[in-house]
């Protein structure tokens, strides 16, 4: 493609993200109904635009659910993006509404709650995965205390500042970037910031390799996990708790699950093996709502093939 034409499709979508942010931003007062009908609308169209993402989707859920016929992984599967394209459509709500109208949405178990309100700054680690409602659940945590992100710029230069933006609303964050070399992100921001108060989630339901990590059964299959979590906890000896996001009919329910004392031990390995179970107890409540769209085996034991391959 020529530089002119790559700066004009460059322009397009620029154009195309202003008039899809702000019709994002005017669903803050839309009726329920309006919501719903733009976000079945969403999920149709992602799911028959984007045929690779659609392939992991079910590849994901085949490898994780065996015992499913390939017609409920199927419906399984709309249902997640129905879920995905309700998350994306709520931003319009959590990227406008006042402190006090998010808190009324999303609901949290007390032990969060009382955490966030401690003034003693008290280092807190939030362990979760890629749950629909994830964003919702930290901008809720956002009315309370400045949280620690892990920011990854987004492609699109329109798309990256309403996420900026709406991430930034309340208390501010601490974003921690990437490291210029691309090896990952700043651990010791991360720690310095989580001592002075700031809460982190954490997910390690991502499949970096095993440069910092290893080979943990996900639903019996083998994924790259890393073990950072249980480090991170050690290092600043935090309060640790596994949450999950769960949408409700009409909001988001945060659970939390305090890890106790025992966590975390002398064997990272061992805690993953421990956090990645939580996980799937937590998945198999509500595994519409979990993103199955990630190629979480994408890396795999030496020997074995791709299981993305087509």
């Amino acid at each position: 493609m020529s530089e002119g034409s790559q700066k004009a499709v460059t322009g397009f979508l620029q154009f195309f993200s202003r008039i899809w942010v702000a019709l994002l931003m005017s669903t803050y007062r839309w009726p329920q109904w309006a919501k719903k009908a733009v976000a079945r609308f969403l999920a149709w169209l992602l799911w028959w635009l984007v045929p690779a993402r659609r392939h992991v989707t079910l590849t994901n859920l085949r490898l994780c659910f065996p015992d499913k016929t390939e017609a409920e992984r199927k419906a399984l599967a709309r249902d997640c993006y129905r879920c995905l394209a309700r998350a994306v459509i709520d931003h319009g709500f959590f990227w406008r509404a006042s402190a006090q109208e998010i808190r009324s949405v999303v609901k949290v178990d007390d032990a969060l709650r009382q955490a966030l309100e401690d003034t003693s700054n008290q280092p807190l680690l939030i362990i979760t995965g890629h749950f629909a409602g994830l964003d919702a659940a930290g901008i809720y945590i956002s009315t309370f205390k400045s949280a620690i992100y892990l920011y990854q710029e987004q492609s699109n230069a329109v798309w990256d500042k309403a996420v900026y933006d709406g991430r930034m609303r309340f208390k501010g964050s601490v974003l921690v970037r990437k490291n210029a070399d691309g090896s990952g992100h700043d651990i010791r921001k991360i720690i310095r910031s989580m001592r002075e108060g700031h809460p982190f989630c954490y997910l390690p339901d991502m499949d970096y390799g095993t440069k910092n990590g290893t080979f943990i059964n996900f639903f019996g299959v083998p994924a790259a996990t890393i073990t950072t979590a249980s480090r991170l906890a050690k290092i600043s000896r935090a309060k640790v708790f596994f949450g999950a996001v769960e949408m409700t009919e009409d909001g988001y329910y945060l659970h939390i699950r305090d890890l106790g004392s025992d966590f975390p031990t002398e064997d990272p390995v061992a805690d993953t093996e421990r956090i990645t179970r939580e996980l799937e107890r937590w998945i198999l409540r509500f595994p519409e709502q979990y993103m199955w769209l990630h190629r979480r085996f994408k890396h795999r034991p030496e020997g074995e093939e791709s299981v993305y391959r087509r």
